[in-house]
């Protein structure tokens, strides 16, 4: 596959030579946050309304509150049935808004000059993913992605890097995005993409060992990494990424339709669907 142009009437950056899409590394397995870690909020919630309601109930008399008491005892899944039903509402309003905000402003998922692009530019399918290196849902995601790639050359995929999980004085994310961007101008952007995703413990030195083993060249003193053009390509996701009411990574979008499964599988359907 080769990077494609840029869309129309945004300014042309010069082509990348053409990459292969390569067999994906192995990817160290991720652990996914516990039940507390996913669901505390929602749990808290949850266990807030039971309260309030045996509350009210207990003005009832007649045992009614003990009943109820005993009932949710022995039968704990309620709360469990009660938070994905409540994660399913969210996910579901989510994706709605999404949809309305790429809706208000379709221009937000075109490709800008420089970004990673692959595929026909006439493609009846684009597939965008807005993703950070350091989150654990893209790293599992990641070969799955590589795999669609390889399945369906007729469709163009959009990378979108977003590097959104820096905290306090971490800046991890963003020398990955940026690393990955100066790889992409030397058109070795998927070897650097696929590695970078299957480091479980992302480092600046991490990073910068990646590209030299990729043989990508960032200047003196790593110039390349805060080039203009590479800041103009980040902050140029974030303002679209906000403009749309965008919350988290990875976010996939099937022909401008928000998915609501990040599973490779799912995608693949929407693709289909999309044809």
């Amino acid at each position: 596959m080769t990077d494609t142009p840029p869309a129309p009437k945004r300014r042309a950056a010069r082509k990348p030579a053409p990459e292969a899409v390569q067999p994906p590394p192995a990817l160290t397995p991720v652990p996914q946050p516990g039940w507390m870690a996913r669901y505390g909020v929602q749990a808290a919630v949850a266990v807030s309304v039971i309260a309030l309601g045996l509350s009210a109930w207990a003005s009832f008399g007649g045992g009614f509150e003990t009943r109820v008491r005993t009932y949710l005892v022995e039968n704990p899944q309620i709360l469990d049935e009660m938070v994905q039903a409540r994660d399913q509402q969210a996910a579901s309003q989510r994706i709605e808004r999404l949809n309305a905000g790429i809706a208000a402003l379709p221009q937000v998922l075109e490709p800008g000059p420089g970004e990673p692009v692959f595929g026909p530019p006439d493609a009846a399918v684009t597939v965008v993913e807005y993703f950070d290196y350091r989150c654990p849902y893209c790293k599992t995601a990641a070969p799955g992605v590589m795999e669609l790639m390889r399945a369906h050359p007729d469709v163009r995929f959009v990378f979108r890097e977003w590097p959104i999980l820096d905290a306090g004085t971490s800046t991890v994310s963003q020398h990955a995005a940026r690393a990955a961007l100066v790889a992409h101008s030397q058109g070795k952007y998927l070897a650097v993409h696929q590695a970078l995703m299957a480091e479980s413990a992302l480092s600046h030195e991490v990073i910068d060992r990646i590209l030299a083993e990729n043989g990508v060249d960032t200047g003196p003193d790593g110039a390349a990494l805060n080039a203009p053009s590479v800041s103009r390509i980040l902050a140029d996701v974030q303002a679209g990424a906000g403009a749309v009411g965008m919350d988290g990574t990875p976010t996939f979008f099937i022909n401008g339709r928000a998915s609501a499964s990040n599973a490779p599988a799912a995608i693949a359907q929407a693709i289909a669907a999309a044809r």
